[in-house]
């Protein structure tokens, strides 16, 4: 019988890995909710509408990386490749438009079909967050603001670096879609088959061209910032100006344009170089067509996500659990107090590590194998005396200490 393992593209996540993401996850949560934030849990899958309608027909999640999938009701449903869709989705479906604004944050599995890399595996988790209802650039500041004190909490303030851009308004998006057509058809034949399908179709969807042939072209491209229109200029303006006032480090990015369709006005990424060429660790921007795009009407909108793996990946101290305090029962007749004993102290808050069997010599290795700060060593003649031996593995020094003065003692 073949081997059975996990699909490619997933992993089993355990211990140190496992805890650097709770980290994340946590740190991200304590960071957002002092913002005003609440969390959201919407379904894993969706009617793939929902994606395919709103992230952009021709945008590369949609036509090369989503997993559909028909139920037996007929109903083609896709596992959900990012939050933000299924966020504005619940937002539109649930009425929230009558509470403006609405602040939510969201962590969980997504799922693309692209080639596995280093910190990009085909199930992967992802934290982020959407305000929406808001139009003013106070809060394109507040959340990039967030973003930043988000990996500040996390040590990485000296690993990664804020890229911002703006993509302006409709009039100015349509004015630079005509500037760069006029420019890509000029280059026709140095475009890879996708770009120049999606020259067609969505030409600023070229501009985030993975192949080197387009990267080539797209160097020499025209610049969003020479399309933007006075109002435009103003918004973008004033975001960087409430970023100066906050002491937050960023540098324009005249390319950066982000993958899906929804994005206008500010985008931004947090980028590193310590994961290999795909720097990107957390990306955001304004999307204010969105909700209207699913039925909601003209709600403005702005978020940011993060892979919670790639950002565990640059976190250097190891995230350990407290070192547990064994309890060692020395003898059946004693095995019963022992549990009763380890029972009182998980109550207490201890982490305990109970031994079920061997010797007192085996025991007691097996408390130095985890990493134990104490051993509660429970034997016959000492529980007679109502007592129990603390030892400190450590130091090495123990004391008999009254059963109901343990707690006490271990602190």
């Amino acid at each position: 019988m073949a081997k059975i393992q996990n699909v490619r593209g997933t992993y089993d996540v355990y211990g140190e890995t496992k805890r650097k993401m709770k980290k994340v996850v946590a740190t991200g949560s304590d960071v957002v909710e002092k913002y005003g934030f609440e969390e959201i849990e919407t379904p894993i899958f969706e009617f793939t509408e929902v994606f395919s309608r709103n992230l952009g027909e021709t945008s590369d999640v949609v036509t090369k990386e989503m997993y559909c999938f028909q139920d037996r009701g007929g109903e083609s449903l896709t596992l959900r490749p990012e939050g933000t869709a299924g966020v504005v989705r619940s937002f539109v479906s649930e009425g929230m438009q009558q509470n403006l604004p609405v602040k939510l944050y969201y962590a969980g599995p997504m799922f693309r079909y692209e080639r596995p890399q280093k910190g990009r595996q085909r199930q992967f988790t992802q934290f982020g967050c959407e305000l929406l209802g808001v139009e003013t650039p106070q809060a394109d500041v507040e959340v990039i603001a967030m973003a930043y004190e988000f990996v500040e909490k996390l040590g990485l303030e000296g690993n990664v670096v804020v890229e911002i851009n703006s993509l302006g308004d409709k009039e100015s998006r349509d004015a630079y879609r005509a500037k760069l057509v006029e420019y890509l058809r000029g280059h026709l034949d140095e475009l890879s088959g996708d770009s120049k399908e999606r020259l067609e179709k969505n030409p600023l969807r070229v501009l985030d061209s993975k192949e080197e042939c387009d990267k080539e072209v797209v160097a020499n491209a025209p610049l969003y910032c020479d399309s933007l229109n006075e109002a435009s200029k103003k918004f973008f303006d004033e975001v960087l100006h409430g970023l100066d006032a906050l002491g937050i480090k960023y540098r324009i990015n005249n390319r950066l344009v982000r993958g899906l369709d929804y994005y206008s006005h500010t985008v931004f990424e947090l980028v590193t170089d310590k994961l290999g060429a795909q720097g990107t660790v957390l990306a955001g921007g304004r999307y204010d067509g969105l909700v209207e795009q699913m039925g909601g009407g003209a709600v403005a909108g702005i978020g940011w996500a993060c892979g919670v793996e790639r950002l565990s990946m640059l976190l250097e101290a190891d995230v350990s659990l407290p070192r547990p305090v064994a309890v060692i029962p020395v003898g059946e007749d004693t095995n019963t107090k022992a549990m009763e004993i380890a029972y009182m102290l998980r109550k207490a808050g201890f982490r305990v590590e109970q031994s079920y069997g061997g010797n007192l010599k085996k025991r007691m290795m097996k408390a130095n194998k985890v990493n134990a700060c104490k051993a509660v060593i429970v034997g016959s003649d000492e529980l007679a005396r109502n007592e129990v031996t603390v030892k400190d593995l450590d130091s090495g020094g123990q004391k008999n200490v009254a059963v109901e003065k343990i707690i006490e003692e271990i602190k």
